[in-house]
């Protein structure tokens, strides 16, 4: 029997799901968290064989005496994935240390963690890229701003979604930033007028997608961050091909293997320096799902179960379970506190054939999806576009 190890497993909440399907491919899928084994939903439990608690999975010494337990109990670790963004350095270096074959190593995290590093392969795969510098002092900026003007964008060059990302419109800003950054490196890059399209994929050991889906986010996650906006994406009921055939040229280029991925791109909506409007260009690579809900909004969108194509992939290279009847899943995040035109009861009884999940979204992901999320399915762009207007209008 080969062995798992799920790093953080309760975090998101559906992530049981992924060990639910693990166990029944025949893994001992083996659990390392910091929260109370009796804070643990009974779905998760049932699907773990065994769970090391920690008292902070941030403390590298606790989660490797963790792995060395299971090591020792279990014998050889075949796999360690946490399927997080937030804890992929720390998943590469356990596989290093431990010599698990599955997985990035502790030198490949540049190119996938490295915003900077993710042009090169982007360029590799012929996609086209921002102009960037690092930002490293005012005069350095001031020098890229006076080739690629007003607004600039700077975020951490290893960053975790659009945490800390700042739109820069004048020297006023500019100079706010120097004075109130974090001791991180950050990435200044010139502004993109786009919508963010996604391809998503499980991808078997050698590099060929099993799954491949996409979505679309008409409002960057960096302005429903800074404006407090109400967030909304969808999942596409087909994916677009020049963004299916930009993913796998991707793929290729960062030689991925055995995982899930969500590949983020810019859709220009006018024509400007780096290309004509309708053109796909560079964004940023995430080695994992995509984030929160995401996975279950696959599920939806294409009558089918990610978690378990996920799973056989690990278990068999391949899986035999088929796509259905496909919808458009939109998800749509409200704000606390905002005084919307149609009320929630408005909205159950209007979609109530259509919605999916209507409840609380966690704090750990408020600020880019919002406080309460409404899922939905729709069969056409002109139903789920009708769906969206109303989650967003408000009362003047």
């Amino acid at each position: 029997m080969k062995n798992f190890i799920f790093i953080s497993p309760n975090f998101p909440d559906t992530y049981w799901r992924f060990c639910r399907e693990l166990k029944h491919n025949g893994f001992n899928v083996l659990g390392i968290g910091d929260s109370e084994y009796f804070e643990l939903s009974n779905e998760l439990r049932a699907s773990l064989t065994e769970y090391y608690k920690v008292s902070s999975l941030e403390n590298y010494d606790e989660v490797y005496r963790a792995v060395a337990f299971f090591s020792f109990r279990y014998g050889k670790i075949d796999w360690l994935e946490s399927n997080n963004e937030y804890w992929l350095e720390q998943d590469a270096k356990l596989r290093t240390d431990f010599n698990i074959t599955s997985g990035f190593r502790i030198d490949e995290m540049p190119k996938v963690k490295f915003k900077s590093e993710m042009k090169t392969y982007y360029k590799k795969a012929g996609i086209k890229v921002a102009r960037h510098c690092i930002a490293t002092d005012e005069k350095t900026c001031k020098k890229f701003i006076e080739e690629v003007g007003y607004p600039v964008i700077v975020k951490p060059d290893n960053g975790v979604g659009a945490n800390d990302t700042h739109k820069l419109s004048n020297d006023e800003d500019l100079q706010r930033f120097f004075q109130t950054k974090y001791p991180v490196s950050y990435i200044m890059e010139e502004y993109i007028q786009a919508e963010v399209n996604s391809y998503d994929a499980i991808v078997n050991s050698q590099g060929e997608p099993i799954f491949e889906t996409g979505n679309v986010t008409p409002l960057s996650l960096m302005d429903v961050v800074t404006t407090n906006d109400t967030s909304l994406f969808y999942i596409l009921n087909k994916p677009f091909d020049d963004v299916k055939a930009a993913g796998r040229k991707v793929l290729k280029a960062f030689g991925v293997k055995s995982r899930f991925v969500h590949f983020e791109f810019f859709r220009l909506t006018c024509d400007q320096h780096i290309g004509k409007k309708g053109e796909v260009v560079a964004l940023e690579v995430n080695m994992r799902p995509s984030g929160g809900i995401s996975p279950d909004m696959m599920n939806y969108a294409n009558s089918t179960d990610v978690y378990k194509i996920w799973a056989d992939m690990i278990a068999f290279d391949k899986t035999d379970l088929q796509t259905g009847e496909k919808y458009f899943c939109a998800f749509a995040g409200r704000r606390d506190g905002r005084h919307y035109v149609f009320r929630e009861q408005d909205i159950r009884d209007k979609f109530y054939n259509n919605l999916k999940i209507v409840g609380r979204v966690p704090r750990a992901l408020s600020g880019a999806m919002g406080d309460t999320m409404y899922i939905a399915n729709f069969k056409t762009q002109a139903e789920l576009d009708e769906f969206f207007a109303e989650m967003v209008a408000e009362r003047q």
